[in-house]
């Protein structure tokens, strides 16, 4: 497994584990967003909605451009990379867990059948 920055993967993690910031995320893939509109879906103050995003850009999973008054926010997804390459070795792990399991439950189904024909 490659290893990765941990701070940087805590950092991301700890982003990712709020509902409310997985549905900004969401809300930013389809384009760019003013505070005042990731915040209007959760009903949650503007001060909220700021502390939400904040950790979203310490994760580095967004960009703020201010424009006079108006803040503009923008996906950065390349962080989600590191996210998915720490998922994938998990996911060969159970993969081939599963393959195993399959293998010896299909071996044990044979054996099965093989056994009631002797029966008979």
């Amino acid at each position: 497994m490659v290893e990765l920055n941990e701070h940087r993967l805590d950092t991301l993690f700890h982003a990712l584990g709020d509902a409310t910031r997985r549905q900004m995320l969401h809300e930013l893939a389809e384009g760019e967003r003013t505070v005042s509109q990731l915040a209007e879906p959760f009903a949650i103050s503007l001060a909220a909605a700021s502390k939400h995003i904040k950790v979203l850009e310490n994760a580095g999973l967004m960009k703020r451009e201010v424009q006079g008054r108006v803040h503009i926010c923008r996906l950065e997804a390349g962080p989600l990379a590191s996210a998915h390459e720490w998922l994938a070795f998990y996911e060969q792990f159970w993969t081939s867990r599963l393959s195993a399991l399959d293998k010896l439950l299909r071996e044990d189904a044979r054996k099965s059948s093989e056994n009631k024909g002797e029966d008979k």
